[in-house]
């Protein structure tokens, strides 16, 4: 309680609803639903660029909030956890209240929940790198290129990931579930 910790979760959620609202204009906006699934580089490359819209979110978050009592090490935790809390709540709560009320049971939940705590890292490690970038005033000058590269990795990540589910589907020789080699 001396930390407001609580305080900095929940000012960090309304940032990430705010990131996710100008997220769903700029993608409504600047993308085009294709016909077909193939993979197109112009778009991913949007879309990774639009992903840029949480590190700025979280930059927001980590240095303009006002943070009464908390320190360095509490701050990024508090405010990945907000984050993380807010995007699980935003995609994954009508899903699984609608499929907990069924009658039948898939897989698909159980793997929600494993792709919500995966993203609990990510978002708490996102936190972590933006408060080495732009809190810390004493950042060895060798990582800082390593730092940048981790974030920008980090902030990319669903496209990346989407890409290669993108291209598996596309090469289905390549696809280790079907026995192939």
């Amino acid at each position: 309680s001396e930390y407001d910790t609580l305080g900095t979760s929940v000012k960090a959620a309304l940032v990430y609803l705010g990131t996710a609202l100008v997220k769903l204009v700029c993608l409504a906006t600047f993308l085009q639903v294709s016909e077909n699934d193939g993979f197109d580089p112009y778009q991913e490359l949007l879309k990774a660029l639009i992903g840029f819209i949480d590190v700025a979110g979280l930059y927001f978050a980590l240095t303009q909030l006002t943070h009464r009592n908390i320190s360095q090490n509490h701050k990024f935790q508090a405010v990945g956890l907000g984050w993380a809390f807010a995007d699980s709540v935003l995609h994954r709560l009508a899903p699984l209240w609608v499929g907990a009320r069924g009658l039948e049971f898939t897989w698909d939940y159980i793997l929600q929940g494993l792709e919500a705590n995966a993203n609990l890292v990510l978002s708490i490690s996102l936190a972590a790198l933006g408060s080495l970038i732009w809190l810390r005033k004493n950042k060895p000058k060798t990582l800082i290129p390593i730092i940048y590269a981790c974030a920008g990795i980090v902030a990319t990540m669903p496209s990346i990931t989407r890409s290669v589910l993108t291209c598996h589907n596309i090469y289905p020789q390549f696809n280790p579930s079907r026995g192939h080699p």
